[in-house]
C-alpha cells in the first residue's frame, strides 16, 4: 500500500525520501521476481529436481521446506502466471516501508507453508508464490481502512476492480491442480499482518 502521503506542506526532503523508497521497492520487488525466475531455471536444468522442496502435508521432515516451497515453481507457465500480480501488489506494499514489508512477507510465508502443511491432502506436494501473492492482497486490502489512509482504501478499491475475481476463484476447492487453501491461508495471513502491523497517526506516513 501507498502509505507515503506527507499532505502539502510536505518538505523537499521528504519528497526525496519517498522517491528513494518507491526506487528500492522497485528493485526489491523486481529482484524477488527475478529470483524466481532464475530458480525456475535452474530447476529445468536440473530435471526438476528442485520441486522436491514443496511442502508434503504432515510429513514432519518437510517443515523444513515451510519457507523454500514460495520461491519454488512447477514450470514456467506456474511462474509466468505469478509475476504480474507480485510485481504490483509486492511494490504497492513496499510503499509502506521496507522493513514491514519484509516481516509482512516473512509473516505471509511462514503462516501460509504452515497451514499447507497441516490441512492439504496429504501426498501433495505444493509449491509457489501464489498464496504469498493472496497474503499481500488480504493485506493491501485491509491495511488502509485499518490505518484509516484514504489512499490506502483507494488501493484497495483498485486491486478489487482488478483482481477481485481472481482471488475468489482462487479460493474455490473444485479446482484442480490449484492449493485453494494456501490461498485461503495466505488471504488470511495478510490480513493479519494489517492488523498486527498496523501503523497509525504519524506513523503511517
Amino acid at each position: 500500500m501507498a502509505a507515503i502521503g506527507g499532505g502539502a506542506g510536505a518538505s523537499p526532503g521528504a519528497a526525496v525520501s519517498r522517491g528513494d523508497r518507491a526506487r528500492l521497492a522497485v528493485k526489491l520487488v523486481v529482484g524477488w521476481v527475478a529470483l524466481l525466475w532464475l530458480l525456475e531455471i535452474a530447476d529445468v536444468l536440473l530435471g526438476n529436481a528442485l520441486d522436491r522442496f514443496g511442502v508434503v502435508p504432515r510429513v514432519p521432515a518437510e517443515l523444513a521446506d515451510v519457507v523454500p516451497a514460495s520461491f519454488i515453481h512447477f514450470g514456467f507457465a506456474h511462474v509466468a502466471a505469478n509475476t504480474v500480480p507480485l510485481l504490483v501488489l509486492g511494490f504497492l506494499a513496499a510503499l509502506g516501508g521496507i522493513r514491514r514489508f519484509l516481516a509482512v512477507v516473512a509473516l505471509i510465508v511462514v503462516a501460509d507453508g504452515l497451514g499447507v502443511w497441516l490441512i492439504s491432502p496429504s501426498g501433495v506436494n505444493t509449491a509457489g508464490v501464489s498464496g504469498v501473492i493472496f497474503g499481500l492482497f488480504g493485506f493491501l486490502l485491509v491495511a488502509g481502512f485499518v490505518e484509516r489512509r484514504p489512499l490506502g482504501v483507494l488501493v484497495a478499491v483498485l486491486i478489487t476492480a482488478v483482481w477481485g475475481s481472481s482471488i475468489l476463484a482462487g479460493l474455490a476447492p473444485t479446482q484442480t491442480g490449484v492449493s485453494w487453501q494456501g490461498h485461503l491461508i495466505g488471504l488470511l495471513s495478510g490480513v493479519a499482518a494489517a492488523f498486527l502491523l498496523a501503523r497509525r497517526g504519524r506513523a503511517a506516513q
